[in-house]
């Protein structure tokens, strides 16, 4: 059935009107719909042989004609997802077939998941005893197509995605992890017997894979360094994270409401915010992984356990010393439940536009207006880092005025969110050059206002631009 650009694609009522709303096509008309739409697709029986899938894609392409263009890009849209889907199912199936059985790579945690040559009955994870159900039907080799064992890992990607970026901190690094993920668990698939929910055992190879990538790669949190010349004004070095990346609001759109399961639970509960990611950077990796799983996606102690090859004890143990010292890194006031990802504010956007606008004038009375005086400006993994509403507008007053030597060039900036706040794509146009190509991507925690005043920005991390194609935006203008 075509989805027309004004018809809720779940119920088929009317849409919003779409007049002064820029970004993204709307699918649905409520968050009822996005949440029914969100459970079809995880149902087991939604996910479809691969064999339905192209034939799907099939059947859109050959609709596809050109019509007006909202209509034209919303199916357009539709049917990239779709191959985009059947694209990353068919790269699993793919890897895991040409990669050598490898047994070179160190696994360091104890009780390896995946590793070849391990008993199957030390790789299937143990019983479940949550209320969690297991899958409609335990697979088994002789019955279970590869590609389609591959289809119902990606139901999965974007949770354990988001599981691993909690992990890491690092949005390159939880890509590469959840297909490593993939790959152990379709190269081992006939050790998963169904006795537990396929999620668990994904959960369990997801989370001892990030395990053995953070005890390879053995990094601190540090503090920033005053260095020569550089007016970073009179507060105290923050925290510096040089591996810390944003996340794309994009890839959370269809979170549901949190009565739809737990494996939605775990992505509308999960963390996101670029403060509480550094803050679990700090814990040691076990720790962190066991706070994870408990507070965050919500896993009883005993899941947990097994999990992570524990004793229930030695999970309580390790959540008592991790909460504590979550709390020490988090600042000052900071709320102790961590909401869902939630829609801007209209004092947001409306601080967000200013600024976008600011910079683009090159305005730096109206930008310096709308910082608070204790501002924070930091550039991982740069070194800089500055701290007062002073220091901030001294920085960036030499690369926005045309009358100083160090004078960057003229700046557009397009709207997004990153960890759940709002965002801004920068693009600068060199003096003598025609092209505005990615300079940064800044993330902004907004404070206080109301609509109609706006508020002000008390933090800007400024990220350098690689990612800006995960969120969805093209590197020049």
């Amino acid at each position: 059935m075509s989805v027309r650009d004004d018809t809720c694609a779940a119920c088929g009522g009317p849409l919003a009107p779409r007049a002064g709303r820029r970004g993204r096509t709307t699918v649905y008309c409520s968050a009822a719909c996005r949440q029914r739409a969100y459970r079809g697709r995880r149902a087991p029986e939604a996910a479809g042989s691969v064999r339905e899938l192209i034939s799907d894609v099939a059947e859109r392409a050959g609709r596809l004609s050109p019509q007006p263009p909202e209509a034209f890009y919303a199916e357009v849209t539709e049917l990239s997802s779709s191959v985009g889907r059947l694209r990353r199912i068919a790269r699993t199936a793919r890897d895991a077939a040409g990669t050598p059985e490898d047994g070179a790579r160190e696994n360091v945690t104890p009780g390896a998941v995946t590793a070849e040559g391990v008993p199957a009955e030390n790789v299937t994870p143990r019983p479940v005893t949550n209320e969690e159900p297991a899958p409609a039907a335990p697979l088994a080799p002789d019955e279970a197509d590869e590609a389609d064992f591959a289809g119902l890992l990606e139901a999965y990607r974007r949770e354990l995605q988001v599981h691993c970026y909690r992990m890491t901190g690092s949005y390159d690094e939880s890509e590469d992890l959840v297909q490593e993920t993939f790959l152990k668990a379709w190269r081992r698939r006939e050790t998963y017997e169904g006795r537990a929910a396929l999620r668990a055992w994904l959960y369990r190879i997801a989370t001892n894979t990030c395990l053995d990538h953070l005890r390879r790669h053995s990094r601190t949190p540090a503090r920033y360094e005053r260095l020569p010349g550089m007016a970073h004004g009179d507060a105290e070095p923050p925290t510096r994270i040089t591996w810390l990346q944003p996340y794309p609001d994009e890839l959370l759109a269809d979170v549901p409401a949190a009565d739809a399961g737990p494996e939605a639970q775990a992505v509308a509960r999960e963390t996101v915010d670029l403060v509480f990611l550094a803050a679990l950077q700090h814990l040691p990796p076990r720790q962190r992984a066991a706070l994870v799983l408990r507070d965050v996606v919500g896993l009883p102690a005993a899941q947990t356990a097994g999990l992570l090859d524990m004793s229930t004890a030695a999970v309580n143990s390790a959540l008592q010393r991790a909460r504590p010292a979550l709390r020490a890194h988090l600042p000052a006031g900071e709320r102790a439940e961590w909401a869902p990802v939630t829609p801007p504010t209209r004092a947001e956007l409306e601080t967000v536009e200013r600024y976008r606008e600011a910079a683009e004038r090159l305005d730096m009375a109206a930008m310096a207006a709308l910082l608070t005086q204790d501002a924070k400006l930091t550039m991982p993994p740069n070194p800089f880092w500055f701290v007062g509403r002073q220091a901030i507008v001294d920085f960036v007053s030499q690369s926005l005025d045309p009358a100083l030597p160090a004078f960057f060039g003229d700046w557009r900036h397009v709207r997004t969110r990153a960890n759940g706040r709002p965002a801004v794509a920068g693009y600068v146009r060199r003096p003598g050059t025609t092209v505005y190509r990615a300079q940064t991507l800044e993330v902004l925690r907004v404070t206080g206002g109301t609509a109609g005043s706006g508020g002000r920005i008390a933090e800007i991390t400024t990220f350098e631009p690689h990612l800006l194609p995960a969120f969805g935006l093209p590197m020049t203008l």
